[in-house]
């Protein structure tokens, strides 16, 4: 019997050892679980940041093209004001004569 006991005892021993061995690789699964899903999150984030940036750099480009288009009209209306001024310089002119 003390050579059955051994064994049993060896048995034992193993299988306390493969329990707990099974209980820390669960433990790290969920661990590795948790950090996925937090990776998960973090990326779905940067996906919002991202299309968010995107947008904005679209409107942008929008309205620095508006801005030049502004300012075009501005120098349009400043010379347009300046050709009215010489017509009317000239008008004046051919009035007095």
């Amino acid at each position: 019997m003390d050579a059955n006991e051994k064994t049993l005892n060896l048995f034992t021993t193993r299988v306390r050892q493969m329990l707990l061995q099974y209980k820390e690789l669960r433990q790290e699964n969920n661990d590795l679980y948790q950090m996925v899903d937090e990776r998960d999150k973090e990326i779905a984030l940067l996906k919002a940041q991202l299309t968010q940036s995107q947008t904005d750099y679209q409107s942008l480009k929008m309205a620095k093209m508006l801005e030049i288009t502004d300012g075009d009209m501005e120098s349009a209306q400043k010379r347009l004001a300046k050709l009215i001024r010489n017509v009317n310089k000239c008008i004046t002119l051919l009035s007095e004569k």
